[in-house]
């Protein structure tokens, strides 16, 4: 079954059309990489799957149905969730209170003046189960504007899959990361994506290589590879793409 869909994806501004026609099908359970030189188009493809952007034309199908045109909020409850390249946190509440805000609509917990928020049991066990996950239990009443670089970035995570989606989009995960701290939030990925499908946009081809069951190439607004990541490193036009240099 395939949990994500592109075809013939186009994104317009003005004149200039960054996403040129882009094909690319994701299976339920699989995780890939999209990789491509700067300016390829990586981050306007994940506003365009995620609803943040409208495209120009084509159609984007999640678990077969078609979302093109919906807004973020409707998509992500259909299954989707996505990080982005900055935290997006609330940094004056606690790792915690990040989580349980994370995890009130998926439990089917709506906007009210009168509900007190230390009430929900389910909440409070599923904000917990996801601090375990991500390793952030022993700061779970630190301020998330405080959390070091790396334990935010996890966080960030725990917020993306707080809420349940099956469907995970990461956007450069490890950015910024030093090796050991990239080596750890692989391991994380890893753990918490289990079951999911996972699609992420990364620069650091050791954890492209290392994570990722397929890598889709876009370069110019089309995905002219998508495949394992042994035939990916030896397929000429991805070495093309980079210039002559090993994709490595």
């Amino acid at each position: 079954m395939r949990a994500l869909e592109l075809k013939d994806l186009r994104k317009q501004f003005g004149k200039s059309e960054i996403i040129r026609g882009a094909n690319l099908s994701v299976a339920a359970g699989e995780r890939v990489a999209i990789i491509g030189p700067n300016g390829a188009g990586k981050s306007t493809l994940f506003n365009l799957i995620s609803g943040r952007l409208a495209a120009t034309s084509g159609d984007i199908r999640l678990k077969q149905q078609s979302v093109t045109g919906m807004k973020p909020y409707q998509i992500n409850r259909l299954g989707l969730s996505r990080s982005f390249q900055i935290s997006n946190l609330f940094v004056n509440l606690s790792v915690y209170e990040n989580l349980r805000c994370a995890v009130l609509w998926s439990l089917g917990y709506r906007y009210s003046f009168w509900q007190r928020l230390n009430g929900l049991r389910d909440a409070h066990e599923r904000a917990e189960q996801v601090m375990e996950q991500i390793g952030l239990k022993g700061q779970r009443k630190v301020l998330a504007g405080v959390l070091t670089y790396a334990e935010q970035r996890a966080l960030e995570i725990g917020i993306t899959i707080a809420g349940g989606a099956d469907v995970i989009l990461l956007d450069e995960p490890t950015a910024g990361m030093g090796r050991s701290e990239s080596d750890a939030a692989v391991e994380l990925i890893r753990s918490v994506t289990v079951g999911k499908t996972l699609l992420m946009v990364e620069h650091d081809m050791s954890v492209v290589f290392g994570l990722a069951d397929k890598i889709a190439v876009l370069v110019y607004g089309e995905v002219i590879a998508c495949d394992t990541p042994a035939n990916i490193r030896a397929n000429p036009a991805v070495q093309a793409a980079y210039l002559g240099e090993e994709v490595a």
